[in-house]
């Protein structure tokens, strides 16, 4: 084509587009950004948005579409380039990029330069000579670390403007949080032992902050100053209770740590604070996603988001890697002012560190995604996409799982209002079918479901999900007719091209067609993350009869070995994994397993 709909005609464009590194916004005929993006070569990215249909995703082919216009703004470098992006991307939030919610700014703990400084709270722009420790992920986190430092070292926390005009001690002073250097109750050497002591520990050096204490508590007791050596005692404790708990074993540095989890269209990001080999705690953001994004794109676009205000710290720690890394780094040490290292693949602590922030992210997204105001929505949703009257209070989804044939088994799983029922769950082992004969599965277990929940009066779904397209769709109606059950909906759920999320077909009972649903819709999300728990359900039960059919089998063809000695091996080798592993003199030193047995036993496993 020469020109979009809207009759932006690209080859012109192109043709006097520059090759220099720069940021480009893409707008629709309402001058509505619809997507931002930066390139090294502003021209050659460009071009890339126009070649033939074949060669472009859905997602670009319907962002193409709409262009009208395109403005191009040229930069001296790629991170300055980055940096522009996320500030436009932020400003203007495009319906086509990677959205970074919620993106304020992180608290900070500060020690003041006054002559009696002061432990506060921060959010916001830095000042010069005052000393910041951070970030922490929420203001909570501060106010318990501010709140542990007052008790442990009795520093004030008033403002300065209160602490000048203070005549007599204050009730912190009463309750021993503060030893009230506004009336000169303490030593200023002493007071700033404790300031000292108080900046040692929020660097993470714990063991030097006790030794020192420890020297001052000798020092106290010499003086036959009892009261002061037992507060330094106590402190003592403390502290070396605070260490064991908030250390981060096998590192002493900084990092910052970034884990992606995604299920569906949705997504979770964790992001770990670790400074001075002590996590400083969390947090979570989940960010809006474009269709069709990969992992390398959106781990590229929170980082440049993220750090488009933020100093990074000097060790960034990603799970997985990100589009065009080098830009990033560049950003990231443009941003520090210094060297920053970006970092994936890792192996040690460092990978233990980012496998930690992986599960908190699969956690807080499976957290999300079933949280009882999201499954309204969702449930909401999935009743205006099926015409239902109201939301479904009950569903239930089939699934089929086996190897060529063997071990066939069904799963039924159920959702209600608050999420997965497992009480509910079922599983049927599958017989008297031809192997690979999913339609005769689906259908054997459906019958038998049915048939219990009318001999029983258990409650019907509202909605049946069925993992497959219009052939075990039919199955379902079968079933539901013979047992007399009209009125339910069956919804099919049909993989997509190439088995990728997001792209799954509906087949609904008496519509027809098939209905596809965007990848960002909540009634697809849901539809999904019942279907998986069917899949997940399904596999788990056909690898335990497939492994338990294999173990008995092997070991019950094999003459002279009775129940107890299948039991002493399977005992003594941890599985049947072991026992094909072993030799025949391994085999023998089993009780009650012969040489010429043991010798049967290898054979029956290495036969062939």
């Amino acid at each position: 084509m020469s020109a979009t709909e809207h009759g932006f005609d690209h080859k012109a464009f192109l043709a006097a587009c520059t090759s220099a590194p720069g940021v480009y916004q893409m707008l629709d005929d309402a001058g509505t950004v619809l997507y931002v993006g930066k390139a090294r070569n502003l021209r050659k990215r460009l071009a890339s948005y126009f070649r033939s249909a074949g060669e472009r995703s859905p997602k670009t082919r319907a962002m193409v579409a709409q262009i009208a216009d395109i403005r191009v703004a040229v930069t001296h470098t790629e991170a300055e380039a980055l940096l522009l992006e996320a500030n436009l991307i932020k400003r203007h939030r495009p319906r086509y990029n990677v959205l970074l919610r919620d993106d304020k700014s992180y608290p900070y703990i500060f020690v003041s330069n006054h002559e009696y400084p002061r432990l506060g709270f921060h959010r916001g722009a830095r000042k010069k000579g005052v000393r910041y420790f951070g970030p922490y992920p929420s203001a909570v986190a501060v106010r318990e670390t501010l709140n542990l430092l007052q008790k442990l070292f009795l520093m004030r926390q008033c403002e300065d403007s209160v602490f000048a005009h203070r005549s007599r001690p204050c009730l912190q002073h009463q309750i021993g949080r503060c030893t009230a250097p506004c009336v000169a109750l303490i030593d200023p050497d002493e007071y700033a032992a404790d300031v000292q002591a108080s900046v040692r520990f929020l660097e993470g050096r714990s063991e030097q902050v006790i030794g020192d204490l420890v020297q001052r508590m000798e020092a106290a007791s010499a003086a036959l100053q009892f009261e002061r050596a037992a507060r330094l005692r106590d402190q003592i404790a403390h502290l070396r209770q605070i260490s064991e708990q908030q250390y981060v074993a096998g590192g002493d540095g900084d990092a910052d740590i970034f884990a992606l989890a995604r299920e569906g269209g949705a997504a979770a990001v964790q992001i770990f604070f670790v400074r001075h080999g002590q996590n400083l705690g969390n947090s979570v953001r989940y960010p809006k996603l474009p269709e069709e994004a990969g992992d390398d794109e959106i781990m590229a676009a929170i980082l440049a988001q993220y750090y488009a205000e933020r100093e990074p710290s000097q060790l960034v720690l990603v799970s997985h890697r990100p589009q065009e890394p080098e830009g990033l780094a560049a950003l990231l040490e443009q941003r520090r002012g210094g060297r920053v290292r970006l970092a994936w693949s890792l192996r040690g602590d460092r990978a233990r560190w980012v496998e930690m922030a992986q599960r908190n992210a699969e956690l807080a997204l499976k957290t999300r995604l079933a949280g009882q105001a999201g499954q309204q929505s969702r449930l909401q949703a999935l009743a205006e996409v099926l015409q239902l009257p109201e939301p479904p209070a009950r569903m239930e989804c089939f699934d089929i799982s086996h190897t060529q044939g063997e071990g066939t088994v069904a799963s039924c799983v159920v959702f209600g209002p608050e999420g997965p029922l497992k009480s509910d769950y079922r599983r049927f082992n599958i017989a008297g079918i031809a192997p690979s004969d999913d339609y005769a599965a689906m259908h054997q277990a459906l019958d038998r479901r049915f048939a219990r929940l009318k001999k029983e009066a258990g409650p019907l779904p509202d909605i049946l999900f069925i993992d497959g397209g219009q052939g075990q769709v039919n199955q379902a109606l079968d079933v539901l007719r013979s047992h007399g059950i009209e009125g339910m909906r069956v919804v099919g759920v049909a993989k997509g091209p190439e088995r990728r999320a997001g792209l799954e077909t509906l087949v609904l009972s008496g519509v027809q067609g098939p209905s596809i649903l965007p990848a960002q819709s909540s009634a697809l999300h849901l539809i999904q993350q019942i279907r998986d728990e069917a899949h997940r359900f399904a596999i788990t039960g056909h690898r335990l009869r497939r492994a338990k059919a294999r173990r008995e089998s092997r070991l019950e063809e094999i003459p002279g070995l009775g129940p107890k000695r299948r039991g002493a091996l399977l005992r003594h080798f941890g599985g049947l994994r072991g026992i094909s592993r072993a030799g025949v003199e391994e085999l023998a030193k089993v009780p009650g397993i012969s040489h010429n047995l043991a010798q049967a036993i290898y054979e029956g496993f290495h036969e062939n």
